[in-house]
């Protein structure tokens, strides 16, 4: 049962357009690091490219989780102008789709 002490995850798979480069993805790892890094309601994040052999990925590449406090971190966060900056800046160009899910951390 989730409590008010579980962490509330925001969880987004990026599928990148057909010839946008390593250099640009990197670029993008690196810019989203530096994001959540400059935010004080991110308490933590996670990322990672995909590595499953069961070829189930859609073509999406890359998994980053975005965890916060509650929904009102996720929720400042959202709007927040450097996170529109970085999506403008950084995704748009590159991104053929993206899936999000968020939800309260279950144990």
């Amino acid at each position: 049962m989730a409590t008010t002490e579980s962490p509330y995850r925001h969880v987004v798979l990026f599928k990148f357009k057909e010839g946008t480069g390593p250099e640009a993805v990197r670029a993008i790892e690196q810019a989203f690091r530096q994001l959540v890094a400059r935010l004080p309601f991110v308490t933590g994040f996670e990322w990672g490219r995909n590595s499953s052999p069961e070829g189930l990925d859609q073509g999406f590449s890359h998994c980053f989780i975005v965890t916060f406090r509650d929904e009102a971190g996720r929720d400042a966060y959202l709007p927040h102008p450097e996170h529109q900056a970085f999506c403008r800046e950084h995704l748009d160009p590159h991104l053929e789709k993206v899936c999000v899910v968020d939800f309260r951390a279950q144990a």
